[in-house]
């Protein structure tokens, strides 16, 4: 089997083993059914969080393991080797971008209740941005918070929301004056407020493992102590979080695109056609190469972007690169995995099958692949 172990510690390359044996022994046997399902089970956060992997990255001081963003790679890097789909992956870290805005701008109260008891595993928080109407313009959105006193109400919808269904609050972002991306805010919103509701479950070409949701507010009350940070300053909150998702949906693409590789080797190894394995002929062993030049590059860039991040630079286009370069690579390796089983390629038993769907996605989710690249054109000097 392939590995890449450059550039990790000796310790994240034990916590990456570490995340491979944990999905032999808990993830493994039960993944089909959970795709299945269209959800993990509550007690797989609790699992996650006894074996030490929720808190990778996460600040000590909150609740956390500690750790950097490299850490957090060396330790998805793992569960991808192992097999794990892109669903599971997005449903098991939603925290990843739940809660670091409450982190980094939320109050001691936020922090007691809604933080810590994520990183135990005993509950399960989203994030809502976008909205039916919205999708990359984040500054575009309209749901509304409009100030009541002690409260906020708010009103509107968002949808496409990770782990929304199963979940038991959404950091929502709202629009709380008319100055565009000047006028966003980031509130709180617990399961079982008044007039919060998932008004329906969606289903999806891939991720199936991963409960979606659109989400309804209406006259929805929430006290203002759920403000995250600063009234208005939304949209900055928002946006500095954006470097590290970026990164960690370029990891989750050269994750597919190894796992796919690896298992294309396997399956070209055991196959023979006309008397002799697949990987006799030279044609099948130049694809495999390719594969492997691919989902080499995409690794050693994205993980070059976050050691620059962990060091403090400014890497807001490089990351936006390393996404698409990754998930580019996700593409297409998964289409040669495929091409490369040929008839079992196509059926939902093989496991080639399902990161094919699951990749897809990547090039949509956490900024469409045409609106990063013009972001980071303006970012690098290039637009007019």
């Amino acid at each position: 089997m392939t590995t890449f172990n450059h550039g990790f510690t000796e310790e994240q390359v034990a916590l990456k083993a570490s995340a491979l044996e944990f999905t032999k022994r808990e993830v493994t046997p039960f993944l089909d059914q959970w795709e299945k399902d269209g959800e993990i089970p509550r007690e797989f956060q609790k699992k996650l969080a006894h074996g030490g992997f929720l808190g990778v990255g996460v600040p000590e001081e909150v609740g956390g393991d500690g750790g950097t963003l490299i850490d957090a790679c060396a330790m998805q890097e793992g569960f991808m080797e192992g097999g794990w789909s892109g669903g599971l992956m997005a449903s098991a870290f939603t925290h990843g971008i739940a809660i670091p805005h409450i982190i980094q701008n939320g109050s001691a109260e936020l922090i007691d209740t809604y933080v810590r008891p994520v990183l135990t595993g005993d509950m399960i928080g989203s994030l809502g941005i976008t909205e039916p109407g919205t999708g990359s313009d984040v500054a575009g959105l309209t749901t509304r918070a409009v100030r009541d006193g002690d409260h906020y109400v708010i009103n509107g919808a968002k949808t496409f929301i990770t782990s929304s269904v199963r979940g038991d609050f959404v950091v929502t972002a709202v629009r709380t004056a008319d100055t565009g991306a000047h006028g966003l805010s980031m509130i709180v919103v617990p399961k079982g407020t008044p007039g919060f509701t998932v008004s329906r479950k969606l289903d999806k070409m891939g991720w199936l493992a991963s409960d979606t949701g659109e989400l309804s507010y209406v006259d929805v009350r929430v006290p203002v102590a759920n403000l995250v940070g600063q009234e208005n300053h939304g949209f900055y909150y928002i946006a500095q979080n954006f470097v590290s998702e970026r990164i960690w949906l370029a990891l989750l693409g050269y994750g597919h695109a190894l796992r796919c590789l690896n298992l294309s080797v396997q399956y070209c190894r055991d196959r023979e056609t006309f008397g002799k394995p697949l990987l006799a002929n030279q044609v099948v062993r130049a694809k495999l190469t390719e594969m492997h030049r691919q989902v080499a590059v995409a690794r050693s860039y994205t993980l070059e972007v976050a050691k620059r991040y962990d060091a403090g630079e400014d890497v807001i286009a490089e990351a936006c690169l390393a996404k698409q370069t990754a998930v580019d690579t996700a593409v297409w390796v998964a289409d040669q995995a495929v091409q490369l089983h040929g008839g079992m390629g196509y059926m939902r038993e093989s496991e080639v099958e399902r990161h094919y769907r699951d990749v897809r996605l990547l090039p949509i989710g956490g900024g469409a692949t045409e609106v990063l690249t013009d972001l980071a054109a303006r970012l690098l000097g290039y637009a007019s």
